[in-house]
């Protein structure tokens, strides 16, 4: 029987070797925006419903579609604003379904990367090869639309399968968000491939706040603010990574977007400190610079959990 998945081994986080990120800075910080389709009447899977009060149902498609109609776009003026880039999960059907979205969005240089075809979409009951075929689907429909190719990987309604990290590994795929360990990047252990694991906090996902814990705006802002002071703090000695996940269908609404933009406003004070960049960015520059580090320290620790252990 197993009592550890062993994707990763246990590393303390005290004493850890330093990380110092590009130019010195003590936090990474990236923003993932959520730009997702649900189907009105998307397919049965049998370990989850595609919408929670029935299929179809017409109230939660229209409130998903708000997000794509207006939502986003008023996101994206604020995130002008502020001179940031996101980095986009996308459904990958979107590119068909809005193509207006993606032209934007790569107009401004944002990252894209994959968050299966659509959000009713589940990985579960998936083999492997249906995971594959999602992948290369959304490798090359990126790739044709924007002429980026897409590192990282957010299952749909993270919904992966015990497969899904070998196969994004063996797929050249930088980075997954699908585990949430640790607030700096972490080797995964994966056949082939070097793929880390991306800081994407729940904790400060704006669909746990709102539609989970039913939170007021002005409450959503200060968590995030202390959220960030603490871990700018601590990059002082290791660099940390803070995420924030975003849907626009949620954030954008009129009455909070404007509290939102406080925290930003208190995030982007603070450049001298902060890199303000993408996952796939941060995903490289720790693959280059700080992998065979953290290795050989969890290696020197000796608390390596059983398994094959990483791959080269």
């Amino acid at each position: 029987m197993h009592t550890d998945p062993n994707l990763y081994d246990y590393w303390p986080y005290e004493g850890r070797p330093k990380i110092t990120w590009p130019g010195g800075k003590k936090l990474a910080f990236w923003i993932a925006p959520n730009i997702e389709y649900y189907e009105f009447q998307p397919p049965h899977n049998d370990k989850r419903p595609g919408w929670p009060r029935g299929n179809p149902d017409v109230v939660a498609y229209s409130q998903r579609t708000w997000g794509n109609t207006v939502g986003h776009w008023r996101m994206m003026d604020l995130f002008d604003k502020y001179d940031l880039r996101g980095s986009i999960s996308l459904s990958i059907g979107l590119v068909d379904h809005h193509p207006e979205i993606i032209e934007a969005v790569n107009a401004r240089n944002w990252e894209f990367f994959s968050h299966g075809i659509y959000n009713t979409r589940y990985s579960y009951g998936m083999t492997p090869e249906q995971e594959v075929a999602v992948l290369k689907d959304s490798i090359e429909t990126v790739e044709r639309a924007t002429g980026k190719r897409i590192r990282g990987y957010l299952a749909p309604a993270l919904t992966h399968t015990e497969h899904t990290l070998d196969l994004i590994a063996e797929h050249d795929f930088w980075y997954t968000c699908d585990l949430f360990q640790d607030d700096q990047p972490q080797p995964i252990k994966t056949k082939s491939g070097k793929l880390v694991s991306m800081p994407y906090s729940l904790e400060v996902n704006d669909v746990i706040t709102y539609s989970v814990q039913g939170w007021d705006p002005q409450r959503y802002t200060d968590l995030l603010i202390r959220h960030f002071d603490q871990l700018l703090e601590e990059g002082a000695q290791s660099g940390t990574v803070m995420c924030i996940p975003l849907h626009a269908y949620l954030v954008s609404q009129p009455h909070r977007l404007r509290v939102f933009e406080e925290a930003l406003k208190h995030i982007c004070s603070h450049r001298d400190d902060v890199w303000f960049t993408t996952g796939a960015e941060i995903a490289e520059y720790y693959r280059e610079t700080y992998w065979d580090q953290t290795i050989a320290d969890v290696a020197a620790r000796g608390v390596v959990t059983t398994g094959t252990g990483f791959q080269p």
